[in-house]
């Protein structure tokens, strides 16, 4: 089973030289292969095994939800939150 991922901007701090604000989504499927939205690619780069995963079913034993967790860029002097959503894809 594939899973809808939905990344959405939850905080920034300082200046996200990517222009991220709150608010702001990207929507994966892997099916299509289709992303919807802007994303940094530092950003990226550091989440997509997680997006990649989650997709897929993985489940992390440190997450109480299996289907939300939070990454933060990498950026540590302008920091950039992001809740990672996953829903089932619809049949």
């Amino acid at each position: 089973m594939s899973y809808i991922i939905k990344v959405e901007v939850l905080e920034q701090h300082g200046h996200c030289a990517a222009g991220h604000k709150i608010g702001d989504e990207v929507i994966f499927d892997f099916e299509k292969n289709e992303i919807k939205g802007k994303i940094c690619f530092h950003a990226l780069y550091s989440m997509f095994p997680k997006i990649f995963a989650m997709a897929y079913g993985a489940s992390f034993p440190w997450l109480k939800d299996p289907d939300y967790a939070t990454h933060a860029c990498p950026d540590a002097y302008n920091p950039v939150i992001f809740a990672v959503k996953r829903t089932k894809k619809k049949e």
